[in-house]
This record gives C-alpha cells, structure tokens and sequence, in this order.
C-alpha cells in the first residue's frame, strides 16, 4: 500500500510544482498570522487553482472563527480543513466537509483525545506537543516517540507529522505503520521557506516505503 504524502505550509508557485511534481496526494497552505508560512486567501486561491485537480489542497488553520473558515473556503475553494488548535468536536463536527484534527503528542496520554473526534472529523493527525510557551502549534521540526503508536488502536483513520525528512521517513513508517505522512519543516531552507530539492527527496524517500 503506497504511503501518502502531504507537504504543508507552501507558499510559491515552485515549491507547489515541486510537490506535485513528486507525487504528492496532498498539499497544504497555512492561514494563521503567527505562522512564517501564512499565506491570504488570494495567494491560496492562485495556488490552489494551479494544482488543477493534481492533488487535494489542505488549509490549516489555529482556532480560527467559522466564519473566517467558511469564507476562506469559498474563496480558495481547498478541499480540506485542518484543525490544528484547540477546536472541540462540536466546532469542527459544525464545519461540515472534510475535516481534520491535528492531536498534539507528548506522551501515550496524549493519544486519548483523538477518541472524542469519531464522528466528528474525517482523520486525526499526530503532531509533537510544543512547549507551552510555543507561538506555533506545528511546524517546529520536532517529533514524538513514534513507539508510542505501535500497537495503537486508532480511532479515526490517521496521519503523521512532526520532525519528519527525508532521512527518516522510512523509520516512521516501520516503527508507525503510517500510511500518510505530513511535512512542513523537514522540506525547508529556514523557517517558512520550502526547498525543492528538499521537497523532492522527501517525496522520492516516501514513494519508497
């Protein structure tokens, strides 16, 4: 079974080819002020129409208002909502469409919240917990104990992120049994900056799992 890919936090026509070039089956744009990786809803729009049905297109967003969501969506047209704040089921259950929620690990504790989402989004992701005095939810380069999801009874069909590069993609895998993996950092130059050479060997390394 082939591993899914999303890489997250584009930002430039080139890096968006780059990722379809390499096969990527998802690509996210992030909508949140804070993040070096913010884009308006017009650049996403552009970007999102120049993925031309290659790829499903993601937006991210951190506890932002429906209204703000609803409206980005009409405009960009993304296929997906990414939750990746402190969003109860009910908000994101209201939403409609395809949702997901990011679900930030530190220990196997952490692990419980994805259960009060059944029903609510179509798919969790796993994340590293930041330090609480973090300004980002994701996209830090850091990673969990991937051990933790050995074993795991999910409840909700799920995806990977967290510290993820092309140099370890094929551990995640084996130690997770992922079959989507998400990626922001570990394809970038600096903070917000994506790398299409980056972008590529990520994508190769995940088509070789």
């Amino acid at each position: 079974m082939p591993v899914h890919t999303k890489i997250c936090g584009l930002s430039t026509p080139e890096t968006l080819d780059a990722a379809l070039a390499g096969g990527a089956s998802h690509v996210g744009f992030v909508f949140f002020a804070k993040s070096p990786r913010n884009v308006t809803p017009e650049q996403a729009a552009a970007l999102v129409a120049r993925t031309a049905g290659r790829a499903r297109t993601v937006g991210l967003f951190v506890d932002a208002e429906a209204r703000f969501i609803d409206a980005v969506r009409r405009q960009t047209r993304i296929d997906v909502v990414q939750l990746h704040g402190s969003e109860a089921a009910v908000f994101a259950a209201a939403l409609g469409g395809e949702v997901w929620k990011a679900i930030p690990v530190r220990t196997g504790a952490d692990l419980t919240a994805a259960v009060q989402y059944r029903g609510a989004v179509s798919r969790i992701l796993y994340d590293a917990k930041p330090p609480k005095c973090a300004d980002l939810p994701g996209g830090t380069g850091m990673r969990f104990d991937w051990k933790l999801l050995t074993g795991h009874s999910h409840p909700l069909p799920w995806i990977l992120a967290g510290g993820l590069d092309a140099d370890n993609v094929a551990e995640a895998v084996r130690v997770t049994g992922a079959s989507m993996l998400d990626v922001s950092s570990g394809v970038e130059s600096a903070p917000g900056v994506k790398d299409v050479d980056k972008i590529g060997a990520f994508l190769k390394a995940a088509s070789q799992c």
